[in-house]
């Protein structure tokens, strides 16, 4: 086990999702529903058949613990899809992968909007030993 001496710091900074959060699935079902629109609109226009993002398969191999841009292209080049990277600002509407990730956390936004954000019980890795040095020493 690694030892931290608080006493020492200013300020902790974590990888909130699985430490302190779990968001996991809620990004999940965001990036699902934005691959499936995405995916059903291409279909659409092509004679190709609708196949959607699998939660299992397709987040857990392509999309999960990756950052959010080359989660993004890992799982489009999964399906073969060649799609321009844009630019940061590209609306949600804009055929990029900047674009697909805006739209992904327009709505990772509003599921938490709605359902909050689930706190990691005392029992995770880390729950026991951190929380309470946080609460009496930066909170």
């Amino acid at each position: 086990m690694i030892t931290i001496d608080a006493e020492r710091f200013k300020a902790l900074l974590f990888d909130l999702d699985g430490v302190v959060t779990q968001t996991a699935s809620i990004h999940a079902r965001a990036w699902k529903r934005t691959f499936d629109e995405y995916l059903a609109q291409r279909a659409a226009r092509s004679s190709a058949p609708f196949v959607p993002f699998d939660l299992e398969t397709d987040y857990r191999r392509y999309v999960d613990g990756k950052p959010r841009l080359a989660g993004a292209l890992s799982f489009l080049t999964s399906r073969g899809i060649d799609m321009p990277t844009g630019k940061p600002g590209d609306q949600a509407e804009e055929a990029t992968v900047h674009g697909l990730a805006a739209c992904k956390d327009h709505y990772f936004v509003g599921l938490l909007a709605r359902e909050g954000v689930q706190v990691c019980a005392k029992s995770s890795p880390g729950g026991p030993q951190v929380r309470p040095a946080l609460s009496r020493r930066l909170v």
